[in-house]
């Protein structure tokens, strides 16, 4: 009867977690190991299965206890597939908790058993999770260091080109399995880090590919993804009116999915574009509908942003009363935001066109 209950409450647990229900799921889980099974096989599956559902959850340091758990039991056990994934699992929590270091020990066991096994999946996933663990550890190594891609500290530049590395591991090892998502999944990603390095070309072959993988199989989110990323990449080459028309699609894009925050940032991409342009009445245009987006999502940060940068394309044009109007703007929501910044930038500006204007 035992048996019986805690197979019976695991399998509800996994029927929950499928229909997305994690957290009635992860109950369900819980229940059935407190009733707890001798089969240790079955045991492994449902901690593997808890681990899974409080990562989904957001609830890390508890998706981390779990995939120990169902690691250790699967070594007991003398299970090296559950033990390669158990590993894999670990890792991609480790990478979530900014442990990045103990992250690349799971996900390289990971690889050492699927290879071991011969598994080939499971060794593309491997490559592509340490990939992403180097990526990380890239971006979060960079926060520090706020400057313009391609201007990078030692360690982080050796940090990314293991990431690169990785996914043009995993690549070659996709495209021999034919999986067409996965190679777009790589191709974006190898984007973004040859894009960090400052390699622009290399990027823009990248997300070139991406795209036109993201075409095959209709996924609009990834397109739109890929638009953007080719237009930023545009830009550090001096090609400004081939990123003007790379975030075209964006917003397009953008409004079809009824995604407004990134609408808003394809508007603000767009203003400045055309400022790089010295077309300034399109600027203008785009940073208005910047602006209008921004005070309906309530973005504060944003909307001092669209001010300022209105203020000053409207000083380009010689439009000092409008220019003075934004600069206003720009000085009360800095001050609401507490921006110190902002808020000495608008007073300079605002002393320089009062200047101008004889006031």
């Amino acid at each position: 009867r035992m048996e019986a209950s805690c197979l019976e409450l695991a399998l509800e647990g996994e029927r929950l977690c499928k229909a997305g229900d994690f957290k009635a799921g992860a109950a369900f889980f819980e229940a059935a190991v407190q009733v707890g099974t001798e089969d240790l096989k079955t045991l492994s599956a449902i901690y593997s299965q808890l681990g899974n559902a409080y990562f989904y959850l957001k609830e890390y340091s508890k998706a981390l206890e779990y995939h120990k758990h169902d690691l250790t039991l699967a070594r007991t056990i003398g299970d090296r597939i559950g033990e390669a994934k158990a590993s894999g699992n670990l890792g991609n929590t480790l990478k979530i908790l900014g442990q990045f270091d103990e992250a690349v020990v799971c996900c390289q066991r990971h690889l050492d058993i699927s290879q071991e096994q011969g598994d080939k999946v499971g060794e593309a996933r491997a490559l592509y999770n340490i990939g992403n663990v180097y990526h990380a550890k890239g971006k979060h190594l960079s926060w520090n260091t706020a400057q313009d891609p391609g201007y990078l500290p030692q360690e982080v530049k050796e940090t990314l080109q293991k990431a690169s590395e990785f996914y043009e591991r995993n690549l070659s090892l996709v495209k021999e399995l034919g999986d067409r998502a996965a190679q777009g999944r790589a191709y974006g990603n190898l984007g973004n880090t040859q894009y960090l390095l400052g390699n622009f070309s290399e990027a823009i072959a990248f997300h070139k590919e991406r795209l036109a993988i993201a075409k095959e199989f209709g996924d609009k989110a990834a397109e739109r993804r890929a638009y953007s990323n080719l237009g930023n990449a545009h830009i550090f080459l001096g090609r400004f009116d081939i990123s003007a028309e790379y975030y075209k699609k964006t917003l397009q894009l953008s409004r079809q999915l009824k995604d407004q925050a990134v609408e808003a940032q394809a508007c603000y991409s767009l203003g400045n574009t055309y400022t790089l342009l010295q077309d300034y009445e399109r600027a203008i245009e785009y940073h208005l509908k910047h602006l209008v987006i921004a005070q309906e999502l309530g973005d504060r940060v944003g909307e001092g942003r669209a001010c300022w940068s209105l203020g000053n394309a409207y000083v380009s044009l010689g439009s000092h009363e409008q220019a003075l109007h934004f600069a206003r703007k720009h000085l009360e929501i800095s001050q609401e935001i507490g921006d110190r910044n902002g808020e000495l930038t608008a007073q300079v500006n605002m002393a320089q066109l009062k200047a101008t204007l004889g006031l």
